[in-house]
């Protein structure tokens, strides 16, 4: 072999070795972990929150006190919201007795939002999130502030799982479980 192309072999292995390892960080971030050690300066616990829902009313964080939340930042122009939304319907149905309950903070205006709801069925509060919902999924551990972002908390507010990205049946339903098994 001559030595360019030993060269060339050698830089490819190496911009395939940077992509490889840049692609496994990202998916290792995206990887829901429940019960992991949050990182410093995060938001332990939901904090109190209000927004206004579809109805024109307010609602608050306190609305779900003691029961088990998930709270999806997301917008009716995101292609993974739009995937996830129909399984956090049917997880409502299925949890909601329960004690699980989705709330979905819209990061849009009332009238898409509005229509979004009415197509997909959405059986769980929708609330109309502005740049205090994007403080607050920053806060709460989004820090690219992409959406969807969803946050999981126990009935006594503490968070076990976040996650960036769209959700799948196999990341939400088992911490759901876990965290409907946990005493309190």
């Amino acid at each position: 072999m001559k030595p360019i192309q030993i060269i060339s072999l050698a830089v490819a292995g190496a911009v395939l070795g940077a992509v490889v390892g840049a692609g496994w960080q990202y998916w290792h971030r995206q990887q829901p972990v429940i019960g992991q050690q949050a990182e410093a300066g995060l938001l332990q616990s939901l904090p109190e929150f209000s927004f206004p829902d579809l109805q024109g009313g307010t609602r608050n964080a306190s609305d779900w006190r003691g029961k088990v939340v998930v709270l999806n930042f997301w917008a009716t122009w995101c292609p993974p919201c739009r995937e996830e939304t129909p399984l956090f319907v049917e997880l409502q149905d299925k949890y909601g007795a329960a004690g699980v309950q989705f709330v979905g903070i819209a990061i849009d205006d009332q009238a898409p939002t509005r229509e979004f709801v009415d197509t997909y069925g959405v059986n769980y509060p929708v609330l109309l999130g502005d740049m205090q919902a994007v403080a607050l999924s920053k806060q709460l551990g989004n820090r690219f502030e992409g959406l969807p972002f969803t946050v999981i908390a126990g009935p006594t507010g503490r968070v076990a799982l976040r996650h960036a990205g769209g959700m799948t049946r196999e990341q939400i339903e088992p911490a759901l479980q876990e965290l409907l098994k946990r005493p309190g």
